[in-house]
This record gives structure tokens, C-alpha cells and sequence, in this order.
């Protein structure tokens, strides 16, 4: 009796790679380390912050005043930061948001750090969550220069972690086709994914320097 055999009639390299949306994707363990590291220092930011929010209330139950130790200046004064309203932009301290969020990301990079794989939804979910963070700590850089009028140490701290986080995740989601790009734009991501996190930063970085240029030079 003979045997029917059945032949795969596509052709090309494209019949053998799996679908994007079906296909699942661990990252290196740089990108791993830099989750992990990103997200602890958001996490330690956001545990500080919540800590020294917890005792400026109670220095306010006891008829005192707390001032946080990265208060030093009228420009730097993580104090006027946290007492202002911005400092609860969701009904609860922003801290508590970051405790969470940053968690996560800390977890995350540890799956990587044990090969784990993760599908497209996945890797898109984690984009969307750091461009929500990314957008959210513009706004309060915003609020923070020309609203506020103060500096807060630990939230710059926090800015800092979540411009690099976001940048990253976006570029590994590009480049491995969860994200759709132009050629040319994966090949960027793929060599100079550092230009970009530095730029962003170095223009909060000018603009923190040009609000108080006069503080700054006195």
C-alpha cells in the first residue's frame, strides 16, 4: 500500500517563521538586567517617597513638621513636592502607583534572567504600561517646573528609570516585529536604542537647568 504524502507547496523564507501574534519572545539578559535595574530604582524611589509621606502625616497629626532629608534648597524640595496636590494626581499618593508598577517590571526582568518567553500581547501590554508612565512623569515634570516651583530628588530618580525602561521595551518590541516599523527604523533601534533615552533625559535636563538658571549661577 502506498503512502500519500502531503507537500508544503509555500516557498521562501517567510513560510517557515512563525506568526508574530502566535509567537512567543525572551530577552537577553543586558535587557533583562536593565529591567531589573530600572525598576529598583523606581521602586526605591517610590518606597522613599511613600515613606517620608507617611511622616510628614504624622508630624501633621502631632502638630509638627517633617521636612524630608532630600530637602535641601528652595529649588530642590522634595517636601513642596510631596504636600502638593499633584502629589495625588488619582485620589492616593502617586507612590503607591509606583510601588505596583514598578514591582512588575522588576518581576519581569527576573522571568527573563530564568528564559522565559513571552507572546506579543504580552510584550505590547509592558509597552503600553511604560508609555503610560513615561506620559505620566512628563506631566509631572511639567507641574513640577512651572506649577510646583520644586524639584523632588527621588521623583527625578523615578523620571529617570521610566524614560529608559520605556525606550528599551519599545525598542525590543520593534525589532522583534511586535511593534510594525520601517526597516530603516529597526535598524536604528537595533545600533543607536541609546541615543534615544539620552536625549530625552538630556532635555529635562535643560529645562531643569534654564527654569532656576538664576538659583543655579547665584
Amino acid at each position: 500500500m502506498s503512502k500519500t504524502t502531503v507537500k508544503d507547496v509555500s516557498t521562501g523564507p517567510e513560510s517557515h517563521r512563525p506568526v508574530s501574534a502566535a509567537r512567543t519572545e525572551g530577552g537577553s539578559r543586558a535587557f533583562a538586567l536593565m529591567l531589573i535595574i530600572t525598576g529598583a530604582a523606581g521602586l526605591l524611589a517610590a518606597w522613599v517617597i511613600t515613606l517620608d509621606k507617611f511622616k510628614i502625616l504624622e508630624a501633621k497629626l502631632a502638630g509638627k513638621t517633617f521636612t524630608p532629608g532630600c530637602s535641601l534648597n528652595p529649588v530642590v524640595s522634595c517636601g513642596s513636592v510631596m504636600e502638593s496636590k499633584q502629589a495625588a494626581a488619582f485620589g492616593f499618593p502617586n507612590p503607591m502607583l509606583g510601588l505596583v508598577a514598578y514591582g512588575i517590571v522588576v518581576c519581569v526582568g527576573m522571568s527573563l534572567l530564568a528564559r522565559a518567553r513571552f507572546p506579543r500581547w504580552y510584550w505590547l501590554t509592558l509597552n503600553f504600561g511604560t508609555l503610560f508612565g513615561v506620559g505620566f512623569c512628563t506631566w509631572l515634570q511639567f507641574q513640577s517646573l512651572y506649577r510646583i516651583n520644586a524639584l523632588c530628588l527621588w521623583c527625578s530618580l523615578a523620571w529617570v528609570a521610566t524614560i529608559i525602561m520605556f525606550w528599551y521595551v519599545t525598542s525590543f518590541n520593534v525589532r522583534n516585529g511586535f511593534l510594525p516599523a520601517p526597516r530603516w527604523v529597526k535598524g536604528f533601534f537595533g545600533e543607536f536604542t541609546w541615543v534615544l533615552p539620552a536625549l530625552h533625559i538630556g532635555i529635562i535636563g535643560m529645562l531643569v537647568l534654564t527654569r532656576w538658571w538664576d538659583f543655579w549661577t547665584s
